[in-house]
């Protein structure tokens, strides 16, 4: 509040000391004031000379005690020094009455993240990982497991899934579930087909054969699959259980329940090819034998699949020859047992590979690609450690199983399938 001149009434009788109206007189304020009006401590000042010095001093002493104040709140804690800038500069006479404490500051509330940003950043962090698995997971299955000791057998049973996302355009999906005990593949098991459902009930029972001293180095791998009768089957996911020890106890039936995980690229059951690699570095040719292929994956409304193997010679990219085999009808492993021969120089053998495609034969339509995979200097894994094994041993066949995978564009290219 200002404090105008007009304000301040200073009354003066015969014989007294002048005093401001409400009983404060100058001489107690300003007796010791330096180079104030002398003419006021004696009895015959009008103060209009002291009156601005008067409204000075005032603000001065206000400064004063708002310093002080400042320093007193700053020091009481380290985490308001922050506040500090939000202080006014000058604090305004509010009242005539100097005796009165200073008005409390009231502390302003600021952002959360301005007190520990690093506490909240991490929380925000952490409030998103269940939304990220969440994510990852397409449903769940519940399923029990129990080993007979005596003959040796692990019994399976698929009781339910749940929340199954819809594969469908009608919404719904046409589930079912296969059954694998890894790293044998040649034995597997399929549930029944269910129509139109999220929630499939199967209560199906499976039984493996398997000593007991095998158990810790097997995997159970279930993958649930939507049927399609004119599309090959997509698949929903999986479940790989790495232990069987640690799920439950196999001496009885144990209920087990997993979250299904979307499956990957990699992971998508599409069948393996058997074929063996062999250098001659003197004539500069490369065989390929195309031995067999076992649990393709079917593509037909039979169940079935009418595959044959293409390979493709590929150098920086480019297919430069593309030999096929025959034509096997009816069947998701067939025998092939045919050579496919390539004239490679040495000096360019590290600049080449191969790609090997599975295809299924189509009479009125397209072919489609069952799966494909690549050896190679360049190649991934398995493909280029075959690779580098047959250089190692020219002229010497080196045969290796090969699981397939879905094309992928930094894996094949479309002028590559055709």
């Amino acid at each position: 509040m200002q404090l105008a001149a007009n304000t301040l009434k200073v009354r003066k009788s015969a014989g007294s000391v002048p005093v401001i109206t409400g009983g404060v007189p100058f001489s107690v304020l300003f007796h010791n004031v330096p180079g104030f009006c002398t003419e006021l401590r004696s009895t015959c000042c009008t103060c209009s000379c002291a009156l601005p010095a008067f409204l000075e001093l005032v603000v001065q002493g206000r400064k004063r005690r708002e310093m002080s104040f400042h320093t007193a709140v700053a020091s009481s804690s380290r985490r308001h020094i922050s506040f500090k800038r939000h202080l006014p500069r000058q604090m305004h006479v509010s009242s005539m009455d100097y005796g009165m404490d200073p008005p409390a500051v009231a502390e302003q509330p600021t952002s959360i993240g301005r007190i520990k940003p690093e506490l909240y950043k991490q929380k925000s962090v952490d409030s998103e990982d269940p939304k990220k698995e969440a994510a990852k997971t397409c449903g769940k299955i519940n399923f029990t497991l129990k080993y007979d000791y005596e003959n040796e057998t692990l019994t399976v049973r698929i009781l339910r899934a749940f929340d199954l996302p819809a594969k469908d355009f009608c919404g719904s999906s046409d589930p079912y579930v296969k059954i694998y005990l890894l790293p044998d593949r040649k034995r597997k098991f399929q549930t029944r087909v269910h129509r139109k459902t999220l929630n499939p009930t199967f209560d199906e029972s499976f039984h493996f054969p398997v000593p007991h001293e095998e158990l810790a180095s097997r995997k159970l791998h279930l993958s649930v699959f939507d049927f399609d009768r004119f599309s090959r089957h997509d698949m929903i996911g999986e479940v790989i259980l790495e232990n069987l020890f640690e799920a439950s106890d196999l001496s009885r039936e144990t209920s087990v329940w997993k979250d299904i995980q979307y499956a990957t690229t990699e992971s998508v059951d599409l069948g393996e090819i058997m074929f063996s690699l062999c250098y001659l570095p003197t004539a500069g040719r490369l065989t390929l034998t195309v031995i067999k292929c076992r649990n393709l994956k079917a593509m037909d409304i039979t169940g079935y699949s009418d595959p044959y193997v293409k390979v493709s010679l590929l150098c920086d990219g480019r297919r430069l020859k593309k030999k096929k085999t025959t034509i096997k009808k009816n069947t998701l492993n067939p025998t092939y047992n045919e050579a496919i021969i390539f004239d490679i120089p040495p000096e360019n053998m590290d600049q080449v590979s191969l790609l090997i495609s599975v295809m299924d034969y189509d009479r009125v339509g397209h072919n489609e690609i069952i799966g494909v995979c690549r050896v190679g200097v360049n190649a991934e894994g398995l493909g280029r450690d075959h690779w580098n094994e047959m250089l190692a041993y020219p002229r010497k066949p080196i045969a290796h199983w090969h699981p397939l995978v879905e094309k992928e564009i930094h894996l094949v290219q479309p002028q590559m399938i055709k």
